[in-house]
């Protein structure tokens, strides 16, 4: 009977580096692959090849930006207020500018003196409390905006660009 136990075959113990240098080689022909496929454009990532912008020439790298729109600007008196607070009163002094399509630049032109004064009253209304938040700028300008808007007219005013907010 030590004969029987002794014929059976034992399993051989796999070391598993087969496997290891299969998953290795499709590992490195698929990184290859990728960086080939992104590299002549066949997965468009990041910039677009010169010849796709109609370029030609010796800079590769170059891009061509878009036009600028066709804007104009307004420039408003700068307004000086003054604000209310637990600490007495203080001045805010403030300038901006509208940016406009060149078509409504006259309409606009035409009615700054109304926008100056929709300014001149929200402004007043501002309290000091409402300054201390560090996108208070931000808020402002999308409410100052929206009375803008109401005023000239949607899509007459693109945007306000302030130029001068000082809180003395």
């Amino acid at each position: 009977m030590t004969d029987a136990t002794a014929d059976e075959v034992e399993p051989e113990k796999k070391s598993g580096k087969k496997g290891l240098i299969v998953g290795l080689v499709l590992a490195l022909v698929g990184a290859g692959g990728g960086f080939y496929a992104t590299v002549s454009g066949l997965i468009p990532l990041g910039a677009q090849p010169a010849e796709e912008h109609g370029e030609s020439g010796g800079d590769h790298g170059a891009v061509v930006p878009d036009a600028l729109p066709n804007v104009a600007y307004v420039d408003l008196q700068p307004i000086m207020v003054s604000l209310l607070g637990e600490g007495g009163q203080r001045h805010l002094r403030f300038h901006a500018q509208l940016e406009v399509p060149e078509q409504y630049l006259a309409d606009v032109e035409k009615i700054r003196p109304r926008i100056v004064d929709v300014l001149n009253g929200y402004l007043r209304a501002i309290e000091i409390s409402d300054l201390s938040d560090p996108l208070a700028l931000t808020r402002l300008r999308g409410h100052m905006q929206r009375r803008i808007n109401i005023v000239a007219g949607e899509g007459r005013v693109k945007d306000v660009l302030v130029m001068e907010f000082v809180l003395n």
